[in-house]
């Protein structure tokens, strides 16, 4: 994999990578060779991911950052370039959310939706997931000329998903964003693009999908029955999933058992 993508020179910035899914993608850049910022707000979980990159012969390092403050994201931008050099390579935005108090329960009113858990959905997912990270960090990939920043959307993004209503507008906001940049950067050299996952058992709706015993909820059957994870039978079951990585070497589509790439992309199969 390292040949194929050829990373070792790169250094690559994952914010959210003490979440599933930003963390496993932080693993895999580590495997592939580059030097992985681990950032985010939770030290325990960042401290945590970055120790299982090293201990897997990669080189990582937790920085503590809210993606909510400019400010903040700057200062682990500069923390992050005295460590490793600029990250100019790959930015992974995969920090978001939603809120109880943002979502329609059965026999909710959307008519009452408070306006302040809108904006909260909103400003975790748009704002910290996806713009702020890219206004601070996009400048010097530009300056480079150089670099991936993937954008963590949703399929409930393209196709609204039932009670999670802010949530889906706001990850929808995030993928025309990408789409924006993509167009605006491109003569830069910088490559802007976003990732639209399925339902997949997470720390924040684990509870949601499946009871103690492992036995999907009546909810998450129903969601599962109805996205790619259906083939899926238990949280476990996990290994297999597809996650990925960018390489500003990939242009052509190649597939074999474990890997494919697609215009920049790369999927590793674990």
């Amino acid at each position: 994999m390292n040949n194929l993508f050829e990373l070792n020179s790169d250094v690559a910035a994952v914010i959210g990578g003490t979440g599933e899914l930003g963390g496993l993608m932080a693993e895999a850049l580590g495997a592939g060779g580059a030097k992985v910022a681990v950032i985010g707000r939770n030290a325990e979980r960042g401290e945590a991911r970055a120790k299982k990159i090293t201990d897997g012969g990669g080189e990582a390092k937790f920085f503590a950052a809210d993606g909510l403050s400019g400010e903040s994201l700057d200062a682990a931008r500069q923390a992050i370039s005295q460590w490793a050099g600029a990250p100019t390579s790959v930015l992974v935005n995969a920090a978001g959310g939603n809120r109880p108090e943002a979502t329609i329960p059965p026999g909710g009113d959307f008519c009452k939706l408070p306006l302040d858990a809108w904006r909260d959905v909103f400003d975790l997912n748009l704002v910290g997931g996806a713009l702020l990270p890219c206004q601070v960090f996009g400048q010097d990939m530009i300056d480079a000329g150089v670099g991936s920043i993937i954008n963590i959307a949703s399929m409930s993004g393209i196709i609204p998903l039932s009670r999670v209503v802010a949530y889906s507008a706001a990850k929808s906001a995030v993928i025309n964003l990408t789409m924006w940049l993509a167009r605006e950067w491109a003569t830069t050299g910088v490559r802007v693009n976003a990732i639209s996952p399925g339902f997949f058992p997470a720390e924040q709706n684990r509870k949601l999908l499946f009871n103690d015993d492992g036995s999907y909820t009546e909810r998450g059957g129903q969601i599962i029955g109805h996205t790619p994870m259906g083939r899926f039978g238990k949280p476990e079951e996990l290994a297999g999933a597809t996650i990925w990585l960018a390489s500003r070497k990939a242009s052509s589509f190649v597939t074999g058992q474990n890997i494919a790439i697609d215009g920049g992309f790369a999927s590793v199969t674990i």
